[in-house]
């Protein structure tokens, strides 16, 4: 199933990425005219689980975009969405299946260790993009302390699941705002985006070969 969550950006037309992701472990039985039963205190069955677990996110990624932490109510729904999950048949609710599955999805959003990542989101969006159509530099400087707490994040856990899923949505935006950026700017940010995203460096490199 792909999954795909964007957000309007303040005083534009353009709506951001926040989320592009393939689960590819989505089972479900469904027969006709079956009703849709979903429980916050009950596993009913796999599909309404599934689709209640992304709704959640999806409230928690957004409103981590205009509010530091904004989102944590909706993640601690999908959490306990995991937690009842833990006895169903179907793949993607636990954390021995997969190191990259809905369990670990959620649990790093919830961990405090990482909430580096969370504030990275908020400042980006909210003081970055945000702030664009005021004023590029101010909202690019906001952007550059982003990019220093995802650098963070990195060094104490590299490859984490939920910084991949971040860069995963945001690779080609990251290349059109420091495009036109400082050479200063440009060399500091292809610095921190090689070093986080080292697979995706060529597309970064061509930061640095676009004029000004």
């Amino acid at each position: 199933m792909n999954l795909a969550l964007r957000r309007p950006v303040y005083k534009a037309s353009y709506n951001t990425p926040l989320f592009n992701y393939l689960d590819r472990d989505l089972e479900f039985k469904y027969v006709e005219y079956q009703p849709m039963e979903f429980s916050d205190n009950v596993f009913h069955n796999n599909l309404t689980s599934v689709v209640a677990y992304y709704l959640y996110l999806y409230l928690g990624l957004d409103g981590d975009s205009f509010a530091k932490n904004g989102g944590s109510p909706y993640f601690a729904k999908a959490q306990n969405i995991v937690n009842m999950g833990q006895n169903a048949r179907e793949k993607g609710w636990k954390a021995y299946e997969n190191q990259k599955n809905r369990y670990w999805l959620i649990e790093n959003l919830t961990n405090p260790t990482y909430n580096a990542i969370r504030e990275a989101s908020y400042r980006y969006h909210r003081h970055g993009l945000d702030v664009m159509s005021d004023d590029v530099e101010a909202g690019r400087a906001a952007i550059n302390e982003s990019l220093e707490l995802l650098r963070k994040a990195n060094r104490e856990r590299p490859g984490l699941f939920i910084l991949q899923l971040f860069l995963e949505a945001k690779r080609d935006e990251l290349v059109n705002i420091y495009s036109q950026a400082s050479p200063m700017d440009k060399t500091k940010a292809v610095n921190i985006l090689k070093e986080i995203d080292p697979a995706s460096a060529s597309k970064y490199q061509r930061i640095l070969e676009t004029q000004k």
